[in-house]
């Protein structure tokens, strides 16, 4: 028996018969509380009627009774609340908490589907089985994970937002900059980010040349020698940026550019951010204001300036190609940077406007594609935009992965 399974009939009141403690007293659930994901008992404000007397307090579930000894909760302060303690078996007395013993008050053919599902050796414990559940089942739970996964990005970002000492535009610089970086630069990106303000670059965002040259600059990439006339202008200017606002330089083997696709090239990406800073300096601003995602991504239709029509990199030229920001990265930057950074501030400022437009930005961005999302289209679970395709990698992470089908809707059904 597995305390996740005793949860599941717990939360679901799967719970049949006279129910009675260990002192054979009557049990009835009037509310079983909520599950609490934090240190602690297992469900909280439950609501109890033991006897003749109604408790409201804790539930802590175990297998066994004597897993509350085992768990050191006999010496944890925070288990004095607790108003019954649910477990399979009764095998011991431990305290003077009542104990209602579930074993024999279930339907135990839901425990033999759910050995049975777990025990799967598919790529998720589903696949053979997902056809059986109900489109209206399944898009109910991608809707659940797609705001699981925008609260867990929005509590990255608090962190971010914190660090940036609660400056908005600031967190979506560093957010939009770890992203930039398309996971083989993130690190570089991220660093870039820590040596150059976001207020410093707005100082002189009116001056495109003075934004390209701090961010080539911090970045390490002013320190090749160069006969090319931009380069060398770049260079003139950050040895001015520098001395006035004391920056420091990245060394240049942190960029990678193997295996990269010449329009990603981390140069490239700097010069775009420079237009972007340059053509809407207070990018958050204009965001929150936007009426729908495709105002929002107008904002990221940048070009890098005219020497990258014709350079991946500084003093190489290459084939002549205006350097747009191709509608891939811009999102990937709606995704990642701008869609969580709006939920976050609608949850700080208690206006869920703002949430809701996240999620519809979030609804209205072309679906993503990549290995998981093209393995759950293959067993009939497909996404028709970015939300979803955001909810199937955090259901696949957290739950298909870890096999926690019971808290899974879709696992739910199954089990049933």
């Amino acid at each position: 028996m597995k305390e996740s399974f005793l949860y599941y009939l717990w939360e679901n009141r799967l719970i049949k018969g006279v129910l009675t403690t260990n002192g054979n007293q009557a049990v009835q659930v009037i509310d079983p509380g909520y599950r609490n994901m934090d240190s602690g008992p297992d469900y909280l404000e439950a609501k109890i009627k033991i006897g003749e007397q109604l408790w409201a307090g804790h539930v802590e579930i175990h297998v066994k009774t004597s897993d509350w000894n085992r768990h050191g909760h006999q010496h944890d302060c925070a288990y004095n609340n607790v108003v019954l303690h649910v477990v399979y078996e009764h095998d011991t007395a431990v305290n003077l908490i009542p104990v209602l013993a579930l074993k024999g008050h279930f339907d135990e053919r839901l425990y033999a589907h759910y050995e049975r599902l777990i025990a799967s050796r598919h790529w998720i414990a589903c696949e053979r089985s997902l056809e059986q559940v109900s489109p209206f089942v399944k898009l109910t739970c991608l809707d659940r994970m797609a705001v699981e996964r925008l609260e867990e990005k929005s509590h990255t970002v608090a962190k971010l937002l914190e660090n940036s000492k609660f400056d908005w535009e600031d967190t979506l610089y560093r957010l939009l900059l770890r992203y930039f970086g398309l996971k083989v630069n993130n690190e570089a990106f991220e660093n870039l980010a820590n040596l150059l303000p976001f207020k410093t670059l707005l100082k002189h965002a009116d001056n495109l040349v003075q934004l390209e040259a701090m961010l080539l600059g911090c970045a390490g990439f002013l320190n090749l020698e160069s006969d090319d006339a931009y380069p060398q202008l770049l260079k003139r200017e950050f040895a001015v940026m520098r001395s006035k606002f004391n920056l420091l330089t990245m060394p240049l083997e942190r960029w990678k550019f193997m295996r990269m696709r010449p329009m990603n090239f981390p140069t490239v990406r700097l010069a775009q951010l420079a237009q972007m800073i340059h053509q809407h300096g207070c990018l958050f601003s204009k965001i929150k204001e936007a009426g729908d995602v495709a105002e929002a991504k107008r904002l990221f239709d940048v070009k890098a300036s005219a020497y990258w029509d014709t350079h991946y990199r500084l003093s190489v030229e290459g084939p002549a190609k205006p350097k747009h920001l191709g509608t891939g990265t811009a999102d990937v930057l709606m995704i990642n940077a701008v869609v969580p950074l709006l939920f976050c501030y609608g949850k700080f400022h208690k206006e869920e406007s703002y949430c809701e437009k996240a999620l519809h930005f979030l609804e209205d961005t072309e679906s993503e594609d990549n290995s998981i999302i093209r393995s759950f289209a293959s067993i009939g679970l497909t996404a028709d935009n970015a939300m979803q395709t955001q909810a199937l990698l955090h259901l696949y992470g957290h739950y298909c992965r870890r096999k926690r089908c019971l808290e899974c809707g879709i696992g739910n059904v199954l089990v049933r």
